[in-house]
C-alpha cells in the first residue's frame, strides 16, 4: 500500500512555510500544498477547520503518517532525523550548533518581530504609522544580518552559510532576505550574507520554493 502524501499547509509568502518548502526541495520529499490564505475573510488560519490541524493558528503545518508538526524548525529538524540524506545538518557538533545559531538568530531575534501579526497589533493597537512600522522591521533586520554576516566571515562558511552545500541555515536566511527586500531595507553592509542569497537562489531547490511559484501567490 502507499504511502499517504506528506501535506503541507503554507501560505506564498509566509517565511516559516517558504524555510519549509525549501528543505523539502532539498531534500527531494515530493509533498502536496495545501494553501492557508493569512488574509481571506480575515485569516483562514483562524478558522475551526484549520485550527483543528494547529491549535496554534499559524502556518506551516505539515502531515506525514497522520502525524502532525509545526512550527517550521521543529517540522525542519523532524525532516533531517526521518529523511536523512542529504542532510540538512553538519555532522559534526560544532558545526551543528554553528546552523542551529544562525537558525535560531532568524527565527528568535528576527522574524518574530516582524510577523504579521506584531505588524498589525503596530499600526492598530499602538496607532503607529507606516513610516514607523518600517523603522521598526529594519531596526531588527540589521541587528540580526550585522551578527549573521560577523559569523559568515568565519573559515566554516564556504559558498554557503556553513561549508560548500546548503544546509538549514541557508533555507531560513533565503526567505528572510526575501522579507528585507520587501520592506526596502539597506542590505548593502552584508556582502558576503548576500553573495550566499544569491548563489541559493541560483538553485532550482530554492527557486521552485520561492513564493511568486507558489499556486496561491497573488
Amino acid at each position: 500500500m502507499a504511502a499517504d502524501p506528506i501535506l503541507l499547509y503554507g501560505y506564498w509568502r509566509s517565511s516559516s512555510s517558504y524555510r519549509v518548502r525549501i528543505a523539502l526541495n532539498l531534500k527531494g520529499i515530493a509533498y502536496q500544498y495545501k494553501a492557508v490564505h493569512l488574509l481571506r475573510e480575515g485569516g483562514e488560519q483562524k478558522q475551526a477547520a484549520y485550527r483543528a490541524i494547529n491549535p496554534l493558528g499559524l502556518v506551516p503545518a505539515l502531515v506525514h503518517d497522520d502525524r502532525v508538526v509545526v512550527q517550521s524548525v521543529a517540522i525542519c529538524e523532524y525532516l533531517e532525523e526521518v529523511f536523512p540524506a542529504p542532510a540538512l545538518l553538519p555532522r559534526d557538533a560544532a558545526g551543528r550548533a554553528r546552523v542551529r545559531a544562525m537558525v535560531q538568530t532568524i527565527t528568535s531575534e528576527i522574524q518574530p518581530l516582524n510577523n504579521l501579526g506584531v505588524m498589525g497589533y503596530l499600526g492598530g493597537e499602538l496607532g503607529q504609522d507606516d513610516a514607523a512600522i518600517k523603522r521598526w522591521y529594519r531596526h531588527w533586520v540589521a541587528r540580526g544580518f550585522a551578527a549573521i554576516e560577523e559569523w559568515l566571515a568565519d573559515s566554516a562558511s564556504g559558498v554557503f552559510c556553513h561549508g560548500d552545500a546548503p544546509t538549514l541555515a541557508d533555507c531560513f536566511l533565503v526567505p528572510q532576505v526575501y522579507n528585507a527586500e520587501r520592506f526596502d531595507c539597506d542590505l548593502a553592509p552584508y556582502c558576503k550574507l548576500m553573495q550566499i542569497a544569491a548563489r541559493c537562489r541560483g538553485l532550482g531547490e530554492f527557486r521552485d520554493a520561492a513564493p511568486e511559484n507558489q499556486p496561491d501567490a497573488a
